[in-house]
């Protein structure tokens, strides 16, 4: 079970994953070497699984096409979703994969340089593997809000400041 200074240390990093454990320290007025050694077990317990960088890819001028895909599977004995869904995230264009409730079973998240390789991963890769029934693709057009950072409009932070 997670204690409060671990889950301080999420909710910090998951805003600025670039905080040193110095200013975690003060920030939640824990010891620098108690706020190490939570960051260390969150690693070990692969709960704190990667420091990642947020990009805003339409500021870069490069290509890239995002996609969002509804995947529905029939489920195989004894495994459920489970074996579908680790072949599918196997594949290098795929970013995310999550198990849904609704109309269909899996999103896929993927990106491909260009929307023909992206359709060429749906009809050659995706829709051919044994269990998956249908999908339905839809492309993101514009980033307006991400992990929630607001991409559009000025760069100005409105967040209220917090002080110990």
């Amino acid at each position: 079970m997670f204690n409060t200074l671990e889950m301080q240390v999420l909710d910090i990093l998951t805003d600025d994953a670039r905080i040193a454990p110095d200013q975690i320290a003060v920030m939640t007025g824990h010891g620098v070497d108690a706020v190490r050694e939570a960051i260390a077990r969150l690693e070990r317990e692969r709960i704190l699984v990667k420091y990642a960088a947020m990009i805003n890819w339409d500021r870069t001028g490069r290509d890239m096409v995002q996609a969002v895909i509804e995947v529905r599977v029939q489920p195989q004995r004894d495994h459920g979703f489970d074996a579908i869904a680790a072949r599918i995230y196997q594949f290098e264009e795929v970013t995310s994969l999550y198990l849904m409730s609704g109309a269909y079973d899996l999103m896929v998240m993927m990106q491909a340089p260009t929307l023909k390789e992206l359709a060429g991963f749906v009809s050659s890769k995706l829709s051919t593997l044994e269990g998956v029934t249908g999908t339905a693709t839809h492309f993101m057009l514009k980033a307006y809000k991400q992990g929630g950072v607001i991409f559009a409009g000025d760069a100005k932070d409105h967040r209220l400041a917090v002080s110990p």
